[in-house]
């Protein structure tokens, strides 16, 4: 079972990751041993969907380890990642009468994750957090490097904090109950990563999905492995994308913002300038948020070539291996000005001023200064992008 450690600036934070099949089986268990001795009682966070699923298995696990478990529901969906939510579950936290010795358990993909790590930092200044996430995305991106936050009307995680989980659980058996939407969301920030992180795990990336994937399912058969030495080269595939986010995380923990070079934790925004604006437009109910990332890339990359920095054979191979996920949602319908007029909400934006990240050439970024990116060129590529997938919606 691939294991990545997250080795943070404050060495009391360091923290495993354990990725592979029957993980949830093993959570009472593991937080057993990484908490505190006096560690009585567990939040456990998750929505209804999900829990239907996997809820059981993790609340025995739990309580096979003596904890007291009080599960704490939430909607399924970004819209529900809110001050409103966050006070609801800190709550129910309350009531459950949790101590700083306890702990609350995310069970869920990125918006469980991101609104439980949040009330774990809140609730009593701080307590443990142990993170299971469910969904691909959540697994290589969310689940590392310990921002929690929530959505307001400025934005996207617009509010948040830093509140690193103690353990963090990766069951990839949970892959296997995706949506076929959800593998399409996942692959996009896999791709992403892929894009930035280097061309050797963009290949591996557009390798996997080549060989595992179909044409009538896309990215989501390859979520379903047939043998054992394919569900190997999954969990190989996803460490390598976690042990990339967390040598990122490792190097720049808290996105210092005099940082611009291709280590810096801002280069992760690649495609989500335009992916943050695209779901505002859309009141966060059209789009995954790795729907909307994949439409983010196509236009980063555009204006990327636009600008000379990106060769159109990249920019091709890019749209090539993002077709390869699986189709995204039409978007040909949506105001590219109202997109544009988005961007100013941007939250990696400094002095009044957005920071681009772009691409210089496959596995490798650039932080562009928008004062160096002329308008016409921002819009032309977000509109290039947004009819750049006119397919008939998919299903849930």
């Amino acid at each position: 079972m691939p294991t990545v450690s997250v080795n943070v600036a404050r060495s009391s934070e360091n923290y495993d990751i354990e990725i592979g099949g029957g993980t949830h089986e093993r959570v009472g268990a593991s937080l057993r041993q990484a908490a505190s001795a006096h560690l009585r009682r567990v939040a456990l966070v998750s929505n209804k969907r999900v829990f239907k699923l996997y809820g059981a298995a993790v609340e025995t696990s739990l309580t096979q380890a003596r904890f007291s478990v009080t599960t704490v529901f939430i909607g399924d969906g970004e819209r529900f990642k809110t001050w409103r939510t966050a006070e609801k579950v800190l709550t129910q936290v309350a009531q459950a009468k949790l101590e700083r010795s306890d702990a609350i358990v995310a069970l869920g993909g990125g918006v469980v994750g991101d609104l439980a790590g949040f009330v774990a930092s809140l609730y009593l200044r701080g307590i443990t957090f142990v993170n299971l996430p469910t969904t691909l995305l959540a697994q290589i991106d969310s689940s590392v490097g310990g921002k929690t936050g929530v959505n307001t009307a400025h934005g996207k995680n617009s509010t948040g904090t830093f509140h690193h989980p103690r353990r963090v659980l990766i069951d990839t058996a949970t892959l296997r109950t995706l949506s076929r939407r959800d593998a399409v969301a996942g692959w996009c920030e896999a791709i992403k990563q892929g894009a930035i992180g280097g061309i050797e795990l963009f290949e591996m990336t557009r390798n996997y999905l080549r060989d595992a994937g179909d044409a009538d399912n896309a990215g989501g058969a390859a979520l379903s492995p047939k043998s054992e030495q394919e569900s190997a080269r999954l969990s190989n595939l996803l460490a390598a994308h976690v042990a990339f986010k967390a040598d990122i995380v490792a190097n720049d923990e808290r996105e210092n913002i005099e940082r611009d070079d291709h280590r810096s934790r801002r280069i992760l925004n690649f495609g989500h300038t335009v992916a943050h604006a695209l779901e505002a437009v859309t009141a966060y109910r059209r789009f995954r948020h790795g729907e909307a990332v994949g439409y983010g890339m196509l236009a980063a990359a555009e204006i990327s070539t636009r600008l000379n920095l990106l060769p159109e054979t990249d920019l091709q191979t890019l749209r090539s291996c993002i077709a390869l996920a699986g189709n995204l949602p039409p978007a040909a319908d949506v105001d590219t000005e109202a997109v544009m007029s988005r961007l100013k909400f941007d939250k990696k934006s400094v002095g009044g001023t957005l920071k681009w990240v772009l691409l210089k050439q496959l596995g490798v970024p650039q932080i562009v200064d928008e004062t160096d990116v002329p308008r016409h060129i921002i819009k032309a590529g977000i509109h290039s992008s947004l009819n750049a997938s006119a397919v008939p919606a998919l299903t849930s």
